[in-house]
Formats: C-alpha cells, sequence, structure tokens
C-alpha cells in the first residue's frame, strides 16, 4: 500500500484538529446526557465507517477489508475497555462533570502511545517475520485467559499503580473540579484526578498489548492499523457516556472477544507458513462472533433498564467544599483556586442543542 506524506499529514492533521476542537468545546465541565452521548458516537462511527469506505474506493476491496476487520476488533476490544474505565470512575466517586476532561486526556495518550507501539510492530515484524509466532501465541494465551476470567473485574483497590502512586506522589484527598495538580502553601499536589488519569493510561496499555498484535493478524499496512486504531479510539469517550450504565446486559461480550482473539491468532499463526486465510472469510467470522455475542446478550437480559454502577459506601476521595479550596492556588499562575473551581456549571453541549461536540 503506497501512502503518500501529504496523505499521513492530512490524516493526522485531521485527528488533531478533531481534538482541539472538542477541548474548545468542553473546556467547561458538564454532565454528559446519554442522548448527546449517543448522537456523537454515531458521528464518529460514520466517520470510521466513511473513511473506510474511502480507503475501499482508493485502495481496493482488499484493503478496504482489511481496514473494517481491525476497525472492529478495535471498537470491539475498546467496550471492555469502557467497562474498566466505568469501575475505576465508580471506586473513585469521579463525579460525572469531571470525567469527560480524563477521557480527553486518556485518548490522546492512548493515541500517541499505540503510534508508537504500531511504529515498533511494524519494524519488528519487518525484521522478523518469525515474531508473528509470537504474537499468535500470545493472542491464543490471552484468549483462553479471558474465557476463564470472563464472571471477574478489575479492583482498583488491589491495584499497585495506585498504591504506589499514592506513596510517591504528594496528593490532596479532594477533587478540585477539573484540576490535575494544585498548590497548598507554595507546594505542589497531585489530586485524585491525576491519579485516577495515571490508572486510565496504565489500563489503556493493558489493551494496547492485546489489540494492536491482534489488527496485525487481519492486516500488516501501517497506514491502516493507525487509521482503524486512532478512529476507534476517537468515539470511545461518547462511548463511555453511553454504555457505562449498561455494562451489566453485556454478559456474553468478554467471551465473544476471547473467540475473536483466539480465531486471529490462529489466522496469524496460519499465514506465517501454511495458509492466507482470505481477508473476506476474516472479516465475516470477527463480525458475526461480535454479533452473535451482542445480540445474545442484549436478548439474555431483555426487559433491564440502565443501572449506574454501584458506589462504594465509603469511597476514598471527594468533591472539595469552597472552604477547602480558599487556601489553595492553581498550579501555575498561582491564582485563588475557589473562584475557578465553583464556577456555575456550563450548560449543556453537542448536537442536541449546543456549542460542540462530547467526542
Amino acid at each position: 500500500m503506497d501512502v503518500p506524506l501529504w496523505l499521513w499529514s492530512a490524516v493526522v492533521g485531521g485527528i488533531v484538529l478533531m481534538l482541539a476542537v472538542d477541548l474548545f468545546a468542553h473546556r467547561r465541565a458538564h454532565v454528559i446526557g446519554v442522548r448527546e452521548a449517543a448522537a456523537w458516537s454515531a458521528v464518529w462511527v460514520a466517520i470510521g465507517v466513511g473513511f473506510g469506505a474511502w480507503i475501499w474506493s482508493a485502495y481496493g476491496a482488499e484493503l478496504g477489508q482489511q481496514y473494517f476487520a481491525g476497525y472492529l476488533i478495535e471498537k470491539s476490544l475498546a467496550v471492555d475497555n469502557v467497562f474498566v474505565w466505568a469501575i475505576i470512575f465508580t471506586f473513585f466517586a469521579v463525579p460525572r462533570e469531571l470525567q469527560h476532561r480524563v477521557l480527553f486526556l486518556g485518548v490522546v495518550g492512548a493515541l500517541v502511545l499505540r503510534g508508537g507501539f504500531i511504529a515498533a510492530g511494524s519494524a519488528v515484524i519487518d525484521a522478523f517475520s518469525a515474531v508473528l509466532y509470537v504474537f499468535a501465541a500470545f493472542l491464543l494465551v490471552t484468549g483462553v485467559q479471558m474465557i476463564r476470567s470472563r464472571d471477574s473485574h478489575v479492583d482498583p483497590s488491589q491495584s499497585r499503580v495506585v498504591a504506589w502512586f499514592r506513596r510517591a506522589v504528594p496528593m490532596t484527598d479532594t477533587f478540585h473540579g477539573q484540576r490535575f495538580l494544585v498548590r497548598r502553601g507554595g507546594v505542589l499536589l497531585a489530586t485524585p484526578l491525576l491519579l485516577v488519569l495515571v490508572l486510565v493510561e496504565v489500563t489503556d496499555v493493558i489493551f494496547a498489548v492485546d489489540s494492536i498484535p491482534a489488527i496485525f493478524a487481519v492486516t500488516s499496512e501501517p497506514f491502516l492499523v493507525f487509521t482503524a486504531n486512532a478512529f476507534a479510539l476517537l468515539g470511545l469517550r461518547a462511548m463511555y457516556f453511553l454504555l457505562a450504565d449498561l455494562m451489566h446486559r453485556f454478559v456474553y461480550l468478554k467471551l465473544g472477544l476471547a473467540v475473536v482473539l483466539i480465531w486471529v491468532g490462529i489466522k496469524m499463526a496460519l499465514q506465517v507458513d501454511v495458509y492466507k486465510v482470505p481477508t473476506t472469510v476474516s472479516l465475516a467470522v470477527i463480525a458475526t462472533v461480535l454479533a452473535v455475542a451482542i445480540g445474545a446478550s442484549l436478548w439474555r437480559t431483555r426487559g433491564q433498564a440502565r443501572v449506574e454502577p454501584a458506589a462504594p459506601t465509603d469511597p476514598p476521595f471527594r468533591v472539595a467544599t469552597a472552604a477547602e479550596d480558599a487556601g489553595l492556588t492553581t498550579a501555575w499562575r498561582r491564582r485563588p483556586l475557589a473562584a475557578a473551581t465553583h464556577d456555575a456549571p456550563a450548560g449543556p453541549s453537542g448536537p442536541s442543542g449546543a456549542s460542540g461536540p462530547s467526542d
């Protein structure tokens, strides 16, 4: 696949522009509702699918199918990531109006990290094609482990990252608006929101370890790997606000994801020296498995309403009061924090009546 430099630049520039617009539109904290999240989820899916249609038209059916196979894998694994985020936000009692800022920076970090992973993976595969056997074995083991642990959930209270952060980084015990850092008596302190952001980034690295080898099983083109990842990630924030209260209904999702990982692991192992599974077959298998897993989940849990994840009775952090903010200053400009943190909340934004997209 011959991708000119201007096309790489245009794609990266477009992604940066969309992130900038999103950040400007949501510079004030507000609660993102289901309707707004659904509208922008549809927008981002349309952009991802539209880009795939352009790849199909410009570069042919084979590469178009490779893009869509990769996009499906990344999007489906992202749903599992969303549910982990819901558990993290619930455990730390992060106010809903503050969650978008964490997810925005989490997605930016994920794009940068995955770009590095993709570049490194492409270089390793080009130099040592036998590494595909290692990737295939890793995917098979991961799929089997996912089946065995499909009913278990991450427990932030047992996280080594959380324990290390609280031990190594001076921090407050209260949320101070969207601030990640504040000053008390001239001393720079992290807020719990920075700890949550670090944990979100770490979980994405863990998910990337699964998803990057998986997408290399369906396409070896770095441009397709990157764009499928990017367009799947850009819709994650809206997807979170859309699906976080429905995690109890996707009872067979992990099983379906495990089957997909096992399938692409087998495909990757075969394609080295034995047999190259046609992309059409691979795409059909992935789409069918995911459709069955999601459809069976929704059928099994039909009639169940949205349910917010159960908050802990004694959360480790809470929202600061105006009096607690009074003794603090912002991290860089040293302005009093109280006025900046306790402004009146912004109105809703998004396609339902608003200033900009939530995602």
